[in-house]
């Protein structure tokens, strides 16, 4: 293969610790260097393709700027998701002072982890995995890179390849151009490759761990040796007269979206349905549509839950300057319309027109198909640190509660649905790997893409540091005199170096956040 090289920079540009991005022909390289030595990788991130220069480098860990994907300083090899694929990684030398990269003439965008081939002779244990989303596709492929070569079946009700979900209700429902179709993680041609064997379509209606045995809609059944089970959660319905009527939805899937799509003609006008992130992430996009929205909500401030009343006003005065109009503090008690919704009516009496409707109020772990196995009194499954339900069975994503400092927690959130996959198919693969991983979720609504990393149910105080107003902050979620969440907008690098100093739990003191100042990229290198 043709190859180009370059001087790219000096012996002493760059200290242990540092990294800086460089240009090799059209080639941009990520340059670092790690315990004396250079290393050259790819400069974007394999996910969505941010600029990792703008992240963090932690001794062997790059941290990606917008959504916390980690790779290896040295090989380039992926540490965590989200993204299934490593960065590139080039050959460097050091000539006298010259620091010297060499890049195939072929750009490269991403490394693909090496695999297991399936061999039923070397290894005849069947492993299911039961879902296709986040958690369920990192497994598949995470069993593949930890050596299993026995039979490894991942099943979906949904008849589509295992795509990006998390851009439904952002770039895909917003009628970006550049997303005009779902973006699907791999071709069927990898999964047979791999031989990863897809179910699609198919749609469980029973699994007995006893008998380890999973039975489908067509009475056929399926025997395993380990099960994951990532079957996420779906929709909640709002049970009022008229919820049978057309044009009401709810958004989890592919399907949803290009329904929601469909109905949403040039001056629909739409009410959504719940003021969480759902709801408020399908409010902007179709506002991005030119589309008149109103959102309809019980809370007294959108995302107050989860974020404060004081961030929750700042999404609502957001959204309200793109023109969304709000009725909270009541709720829709009834649906009117013939054959199609036309009126939403609030229990104040109100009545709002309405073309179509969003419901976004929530989800319910799927969980119903298993027998034998004692679910929680929200239907998830409880989980120990390995993510086993019982031997034989793992639980990942959405339906597990699992320890999370030393607290039983469920989180409904992609990217440690897919932490979730990998420690699972870890352990199912027999490396017994503790789910050690820091929360983190993003959102995007108009001028706001919120980083949030950590978890906090409750909190005693907020401390802001930075603007609200001009959408520039950090904020500090604080519980029993330490931070156990922090939220940031247009503050990428610090959230970064963030989420690093809580993975090694050398946050500051909640004083000194208090007295202001503190830069986290320093305490970072410090």
């Amino acid at each position: 293969m043709n190859s180009i090289s370059a001087i790219v920079a000096q012996a002493d540009d760059l200290k242990d610790g540092q990294m800086r991005q460089v240009s090799v022909g059209e080639t941009e390289v990520l340059l670092t260097r790690v315990n004396g030595e250079f290393h050259a990788l790819g400069a974007t991130c394999t996910h969505y393709g941010a600029p990792l220069i703008r992240g963090v480098l932690k001794g062997e860990r790059i941290v990606c700027p917008w959504h916390n994907a980690c790779f290896h300083a040295q090989s380039g090899a992926l540490l965590e998701p989200p993204g299934f694929d490593g960065l590139p990684c080039y050959p460097v030398q050091v000539k006298g002072q010259d620091v010297v990269v060499t890049v195939p003439q072929e750009q490269q965008s991403a490394q693909t982890p090496e695999m297991a081939a399936y061999d039923p002779e070397a290894d005849s244990r069947v492993f299911v995995i039961l879902g296709a989303g986040a958690a369920g596709s990192i497994a598949a492929e995470t069993l593949r890179q930890d050596g299993f070569q026995g039979r490894v079946v991942m099943i979906s009700s949904e008849d589509t390849l295992p795509y990006d979900r998390p851009k439904m209700s952002k770039q895909y429902l917003a009628g970006d151009p550049e997303e005009a179709e779902p973006v699907v993680w791999r071709s069927q041609d990898f999964y047979d490759q791999h031989g990863i064997e897809l179910r699609l379509g198919q749609a469980v209606i029973q699994v007995d761990p006893s008998q380890k045995s999973i039975t489908f809609a067509d009475d056929s059944t399926l025997s395993y040796d380990s099960l994951l089970l990532a079957t996420g959660g779906k929709p909640r319905y709002l049970k009022v007269p008229g919820a049978e009527l057309e044009n009401i939805f709810t958004l989890r899937s592919y399907k949803d979206a290009e329904q929601i799509i469909a109905a949403a003609k040039p001056e629909s006008q739409v009410v959504v349905i719940g003021s969480s992130f759902i709801g408020m992430e399908a409010a902007a996009s179709l506002r991005e549509r030119q589309l008149t929205v109103t959102v309809v909500s019980p809370d007294s401030v959108p995302l107050e839950k989860i974020l404060g009343a004081e961030l929750g006003k700042v999404f609502q005065q957001e959204h309200q300057r793109h023109g969304i109009s709000f009725r909270l503090q009541t709720k829709a008690t009834q649906f009117e319309g013939e054959g199609k919704v036309k009126t939403v009516v609030l229990e104040t009496g109100d009545r709002l027109p309405a073309d179509l409707v969003v419901i976004g109020i929530g989800v319910q772990p799927v969980t119903d198909y298993l027998t034998g196995v004692e679910r929680n009194q929200d239907q998830s499954l409880s989980t120990n640190e390995h993510l086993q339900v019982m031997e034989g069975l793992y639980a990942a994503g959405d339906i597990a509660q699992f320890p999370l400092d030393g607290k039983p927690t469920r989180i409904e959130h992609w990217r440690l649905a897919a932490q979730h996959g990998r420690i699972a198919a870890d352990n199912m693969s027999g490396k017994a790997v503790k789910f050690k991983g820091v929360p983190f979720f993003w959102t995007g609504q108009f001028e706001l893409k919120l980083r949030y990393v950590g978890h906090a149910k409750t909190w005693e105080e907020v401390i802001v540091d930075g603007d609200l107003a001009e959408l520039k902050f950090i904020a500090y979620y604080i519980q029993n005199h330490q931070v156990v969440a922090v939220a940031g907008n247009q503050r990428n690098p610090e959230m970064t170096a963030i989420s690093e100093l809580m993975r090694l739990q050398q946050l500051p003191a909640v004083e000194q956040l208090r007295q202001g100042g503190f830069d986290p990229l320093t305490a970072l290198n410090a």
